[in-house]
């Protein structure tokens, strides 16, 4: 009886787990489909799981047509979060390695405001930052928003990556200082490496911040060949209809490459994940 009844528990959850991935995948399933529809049969009264007259048109039109501005935004896109990604690693790095092992005047203060600052929504530092953008000449420039972006993600970075350091044993690295290394020499060749896995999870949220963000995008690039993908995307919502064809298109060609770079980095994000969150 005992054994029936973890059979019939297990079998319940099962089931559970397999109706939310349902109930998860089911949007993405459904844009997915949709970007393969004609746009006669996105708008009938029937509705087909699957596209009824399979069709390739909605991508070719979406990267042909307006002059090519889509394949300008997927450019903007790709430059601001590399530079936000490389940028954002590299002062996240140094930074949570100084709180980690060295000891200053307002170290507490400063992990204190890190954290202070992310109980604070996003929309809060648009004035601010675009006021300092037009005062800089930065609006309407890929460095302007890669410096936006980082305001955002460079507390949680920090944290994280601080986390992940502290489980590092001092012991390596003054054996490596021994041995004739120096600070800087200790930091690039014995601590990143053995940091690969935070530093994945610190590169993925900042690529994914840049790569999603709207509210800055918007705000900042007025120049329609300076959008980038989610402000683009909004083009084809006009007053009184919406291009849901090319919309979805966009929309799966937008989730392709955070894929990517999912798919590419998850044995380091689950392990970076789970060690940053400890430490000793």
């Amino acid at each position: 009886m005992r054994k029936l009844l973890e059979k019939l528990e297990n079998l319940g959850v099962h089931v559970i787990l397999i109706l939310f991935s349902v109930w998860s995948l089911f949007p993405v399933f459904w844009i997915l489909s949709t970007s393969f529809k004609k746009r006669e049969d996105i708008f009938s009264t029937k509705i087909h799981l699957l596209p009824p007259h399979f069709t390739m048109e909605n991508y070719k039109e979406l990267i042909t047509g307006n002059n090519g501005l889509f394949l300008i935004w997927i450019k903007n896109s790709i430059l601001v979060a590399g530079f936000t990604t490389a940028l954002g690693v590299f002062l996240a790095a140094t930074c949570a390695y100084a709180f980690s092992r060295f000891k200053f005047a307002g170290k507490n203060l400063g992990i204190s405001l890190f954290l202070i600052s992310q109980m604070f929504p996003g929309v809060i530092l648009i004035v601010p930052l675009y006021n300092l953008m037009s005062k800089m000449g930065l609006l309407n420039m890929y460095w302007g928003l890669v410096l936006a972006y980082c305001t955002v993600a460079l507390p949680f970075c920090v944290f994280m990556l601080k986390g992940f350091f502290d489980t590092i044993p001092k012991e390596l690295e003054e054996a490596a200082l021994v041995d004739g290394l120096g600070a800087w020499g200790t930091f690039y060749r014995i601590v990143l490496p053995l940091a690969a896995p935070g530093i994945a999870v610190t590169a993925f949220f900042s690529f994914v911040t840049a790569w999603n963000e709207f509210m800055f995008a918007l705000t900042f690039m007025t120049d329609q060949t300076m959008y980038t993908l989610p402000v683009g995307l909004r083009t084809f919502v006009f007053e009184f209809r919406t291009d849901w064809h090319l919309m979805s298109a966009g929309a799966i060609i937008v989730t392709i490459p955070v894929l990517i770079f999912f798919l590419t980095a998850q044995k380091f994000l689950v392990g970076g994940l789970t060690a940053g969150g400890v430490k000793g």
